[in-house]
């Protein structure tokens, strides 16, 4: 009865707040609360939301939230051009920030901003966290620095060699931190693999197949709200950015996963979050070439975006295309057989990231080593978590390797640190990215070129 009451009690805090004044501040008693942000006011991180999205309620706010009080982060504003969310964004972080926060903290003013020129303008945010489009993060991020703001922003970081040198100009010349949301980066058994890796235990990789399969016709479909949403109640212009003009759509401004120019849907999904695994443990900063083909071959609703690819990567030194190996990522929304793996191979084995098992599977044998006076080469078997390893509270679960890389950005925005995915893995995941969705459009095989900063078909 208790959990019943308490969710009615949110509920209705929620409904209450976001049908009033929005940017009404929670009581106006001067708390213990309010006389310690005087004192620290200097020390205090004043984060802005933009975009309220289901990863930003579900995942971002609750990961900042879980250390605003011992770090010292309010978040303070939050940014969203759709009024409905932006009033339900501001509604659920004072509910949030108030049950989270207890003794001596109060209530809180969370202001909403129209768009993100309010909110710079403003001057009542220090950093931001960006949770928008596809299409919008690396523009986002970009506005952001400019602003001299400190950037938590959602992967992929962009889909459009256009984007990604602008923003990899702009960010490298400011002074700012910025996380990119590919948390693998701070979870415990990828960091775990990456020295394993790195400190040539595992040898040589010679291959890597990686998978991400789901059977969800309904999987980035939102029809009850593109039947709600009136373009009035948004910024249609504000959205498309520098993306081609059209006319309103409000599918293709909820449900944008599924067309291109704005996502390419699967590879800007989920195939950054594996690729970037490969940049990490090699030092290599993108692929040598790019293969990829795919369709729709099932949910035949309108989409332009595949529901099955496969994409064929060849990696190595740049300067020698007699050594490297081969990533062969595929998935589909249509099967869920294999769902999310990663699986990484050498000579002597195989590291799993989903069982997170270290084996002598696939090594060579001695038969076989003998036949040509070589030696056999059989990993030990080896839980990661048995191997000695960087000390993070994260582990597979994406909630926890989620609020891990939070707490990196937070603890980088005080130290003034790299973080663990700076600006240059998020470049290198939007160039692996833009070279697979050229050879997904193109149907050729697609290289890149480092003087010009540009794909290419070949």
């Amino acid at each position: 009865m208790a959990g019943n009451k308490t969710q009615h009690s949110r509920r209705t805090f929620i409904k209450t707040a976001a049908a009033g004044a929005a940017g009404a501040m929670l009581g106006s008693s001067m708390t213990a609360r309010s006389y310690a942000r005087i004192l620290g006011a200097n020390d205090r991180v004043r984060v802005g939301i933009i975009g309220f999205s289901n990863r930003a309620r579900g995942s971002l706010i609750p990961a900042l939230l879980a250390y605003s009080k011992e770090m010292n982060f309010d978040v303070t504003a939050l940014s969203d051009i759709w009024n409905r969310r932006r009033e339900e964004g501001v509604a659920f972080l004072k509910w949030e920030q108030l049950s989270r926060q207890t003794g001596a903290d109060g209530g809180y003013d969370v202001k909403p901003m129209r768009n993100n020129e309010e909110l710079y303008e403003s001057g009542l945010v220090d950093a931001v966290i960006i949770s928008t489009a596809d299409f919008q993060h690396a523009l986002h991020a970009v506005e952001a620095v400019e602003a001299g703001c400190d950037v938590y922003v959602e992967k992929p970081f962009a889909n459009t060699m256009e984007d990604n040198n602008l923003a990899l100009k702009k960010v490298t010349a400011s002074d700012r931190i910025l996380q990119v949301g590919t948390q693998r980066r701070s979870a415990r058994n990828y960091m775990i693999a990456n020295e394993f890796i790195r400190a040539g235990k595992f040898g040589d990789i010679v291959a890597a197949h990686m998978t991400w399969n789901v059977n969800q016709p309904g999987r980035w479909r939102r029809p009850e709200l593109t039947a709600s949403i009136r373009e009035s109640d948004t910024d249609w212009k504000r959205y498309l950015m520098n993306r081609p003009f059209e006319r309103w759509d409000p599918r293709k401004y909820l449900e944008y996963r599924l067309f291109w120019p704005y996502s390419s849907g699967i590879p800007d999904q989920w195939m950054v979050h594996q690729i970037d695994t490969v940049h990490w443990f090699t030092g290599l900063p993108h692929p040598r070439s790019v293969v990829a083909g795919g369709g729709i071959y099932l949910w035949k609703d309108g989409r332009k975006n595949f529901d099955t690819m496969t994409a064929v990567f060849d990696y190595g030194p740049l300067d020698d295309p007699t050594s490297g190996f081969q990533v062969v990522y595929s998935s589909r929304q249509t099967n869920a057989s294999g769902r999310v793996r990663e699986l990484y191979y050498s000579n002597g084995g195989t590291l799993n990231l989903d069982t997170n098992m270290v084996s002598p599977d696939g090594g060579l044998t001695e038969r076989y080593a003998a036949a040509m006076g070589m030696k056999p080469f059989q990993l030990d078997e080896r839980k990661l978590d048995d191997m000695p390893g960087i000390a993070t509270a994260a582990n597979t679960g994406s909630d926890n390797a989620t609020m891990a890389h939070m707490r990196n950005w937070m603890e980088c925005v005080r130290s003034r640190k790299t973080p663990n995915a700076d600006i240059h893995a998020a470049y290198n995941h939007s160039v692996a990215l833009c070279m697979t969705i050229a050879a997904l459009h193109s149907g050729k095989r697609i290289t890149f070129d480092s003087a010009k900063m540009d794909v290419v078909a070949s």
